[in-house]
């Protein structure tokens, strides 16, 4: 069991899973999120990023793995972003040995690091609700409702809160505040996407960026994302594309297995098991089944 406990939240990891557990004054974001299980399986790789301060750990998921990266499609910043740790400087051996014990059960279950045709983390807890700027969006698995504040658009508040059934709803897409550009979070109903801006759109929440809670709107479109009947990923869509298409992306064909991996970056992994080995990080068994692992591949 590998653990490192910081004032940012707490990393576990047990061989197969790591649990991420937010600390009390993270990110909006992060606490809406709450406790998040990533199986091994889902990752794509893990790195320490050292500064003056301490530094960062960070989790490289796979592509099309977690509904919420999907839905923030890259625009999620550090502090809210649930795969980023802030490490103090004190931690920092605590948070390299953290490292070491992913990425050798990485190497053990020799996870692919290329993307995949669906979801392999569960979409956020329901009900959900989340947003700000001209209203607020909720979720309970069913029906997605949008209330609005005072501050809409007088055609908003004249037709009155909106709900549709998930079934009227083809994808969804969030775009944070940027500079002096306005966010929004909005909905794209079957019949086909609605060409008003958000400000005047009634599937749509306008987010002005004035609190990170607004940010909690991206929680609401991965909860929708997730559940969508066509719930596949897209994951070659280029960034700025929509969250989801209508028509559910095929699954790739399974990578193709090099006929060899390069032979020194084995080797080099050799003497790396090895000094974990001598220094107690790695038992005799788990070097040997890694050593093994390193051998077949050479």
């Amino acid at each position: 069991m590998a653990e490192i406990i910081q004032r940012d939240g707490t990393w576990t990891f047990d061989g197969e899973t790591v649990r991420i557990v937010p600390g009390g004054k993270a990110h909006p974001l992060r606490l809406a999120l709450g406790e998040l299980a990533v199986p091994v399986q889902a990752l794509a790789g893990i790195s320490f990023e050292p500064d003056r301060k301490g530094g960062r750990l960070r989790l490289r998921l796979r592509g099309g793995a977690c509904p919420v990266l999907r839905a923030a499609d890259g625009r999620l910043k550090d502090g809210a972003d649930p795969y980023v740790l802030a490490v103090e400087k004190d931690r920092t051996g605590v948070a390299e040995y953290f490292v070491d014990e992913v990425r050798n059960a990485l190497l053990i279950e020799q996870v692919p690091e290329g993307p995949v045709d669906r979801f392999l983390l569960a979409g956020p807890s329901l009900p959900v609700s989340g947003g700000g700027g001209d209203g607020t969006a909720s979720f309970d698995g069913e029906t997605v409702r949008l209330t609005w504040n005072w501050k809409a658009e007088e055609s908003k508040n004249a037709s009155g809160p909106a709900a549709f059934p998930l079934a009227r709803i083809a994808g969804v897409r969030w775009m944070p505040s940027i500079g002096l550009e306005n966010g929004y979070l909005r909905f794209e109903p079957v019949d086909g996407p609605v060409s008003a801006p958000p400000k005047y759109d009634p599937y749509s929440l306008e987010l002005w960026g004035l609190s990170k809670k607004e940010y909690t709107a991206v929680v609401v479109a991965a909860a929708v994302l997730a559940r969508l009947p066509q719930a596949r990923t897209a994951v070659d869509a280029p960034a700025g594309a929509p969250a989801l298409t209508k028509a559910p992306a095929p699954a790739p064909a399974p990578a193709a297995v090099p006929p060899a991996d390069d032979h020194d970056v084995l080797l080099r992994r050799l003497r790396e098991l090895g000094e974990l080995h001598r220094a107690g990080v790695l038992t005799d068994e788990e070097f040997s089944t890694a050593k093994q692992a390193i051998l077949s591949r050479m």
